[in-house]
Parts: structure tokens; sequence; C-alpha cells
């Protein structure tokens, strides 16, 4: 296999400086190799970040790839930066949340399901680059669409939509949500 380390090498780089995940297609046209190759290559690469020494991993996010960090060194690296944890309040979670599973979603949608206002909450996750405007809702107003970003998937560590949780898991329904207010 040590034929492959050149393109090995070129494709790490390449998943290293891009500032957006990169598609096998557009990695293939880059290094001059048909998909199949990509594919393998990144196979490897993914592959040699499993060892526990090595402080890396290879993510797919939305259809394309970029180098991460393992979660159990994020701890040195906000030592580096000095910088406090990207946590996010119980509020934002909530927001963030309710656009996650109902995107495209106005904030007056996300108000009424919360029963408070989510101006602020809203705020910083659009500041966070977790979600974004994805353009008007038609009737009064045209109010804006919220929906997610890349970076809510890269944040946590999604593939994309499709892997997030559930919610019909251990919910519970309507009916019993009405008995337990009244």
């Amino acid at each position: 296999m040590l034929f492959r380390e050149p393109e090995t090498a070129a494709l790490e780089a390449l998943l290293f400086v891009a500032k957006n995940p990169l598609t096998a297609e557009l990695l293939g046209e880059i290094l001059e190799l048909d998909l199949s190759k990509i594919e393998e290559l990144l196979y490897e690469l993914r592959n040699r970040y499993l060892v526990d020494s090595c402080g890396l991993k290879l993510l797919e996010i939305n259809g394309g790839y970029t180098l991460g960090t393992k979660p159990e060194v994020a701890r040195y690296i906000e030592i580096l930066y000095k910088q406090p944890s990207h946590s996010l309040s119980n509020a934002a979670l909530e927001v963030l949340s309710i656009i996650a599973y109902k995107q495209p979603v106005t904030r007056g949608e996300v108000d009424f399901i919360r029963g408070v206002q989510s101006d602020r909450a809203l705020a910083t996750l659009v500041e966070k680059g977790l979600v974004k405007d994805v353009g008007r809702k038609e009737g009064p107003g045209r109010p804006i669409l919220y929906a997610t970003t890349e970076q809510f998937l890269l944040h946590f560590g999604l593939r994309s939509l499709e892997d997030m949780p559930n919610l019909e898991v251990g919910l519970v329904s309507e009916d019993e949500v009405a008995s337990a207010v009244d």
C-alpha cells in the first residue's frame, strides 16, 4: 500500500485546509482520481484515525468530508484557545431542537411551541452558525424561515439530519399531556 501514500497525503491535506466539507466527487476532480479510488482512500484514512493515539477523525457531513478532532481532546484545545466551552443555554437548546425537527420553521412557530419568546435564543443560534435564514414563508408579514446548518451537524457529530434521534421514542401522547395539565 506504499504506492498510495502520496495520494493519501494529498487527500488528507485537502481535508485539513478546506473551510467546508468536500464531496468525494470534488476530491476526485482535484486529485484526478475516479470516485471508487477516492472512496477507498477515504476508507483507509478513516481507519488510520481510529487508533487511540490519534487526536483526529474523519467526519462525514451532508455528503462531504472534513477532518475534526476527537471529543477526548477537546479540553486541550479549549486550553490552547482559552475559550470557554461552546455550551448552549437550555432555552437555546429548546429552540435548536424545535428548529432541527420542524425545519423550516418561523420564530413565531417556535414561540408558539415553547410558549415563550425565543428572540435571544434564536439570535444566539444564528450568531454561532447553528441555524440560518433559509427564506420567507408565504402569508401575512412573510416571516423568516429558519433551518439548521452544516455547523449544526458538525457540532453534534451528525452525518445528516436523518441521524438525529427519533422523536417518537419515549414521548408522551397529547392526551397524557392534557390530563397532566388539568
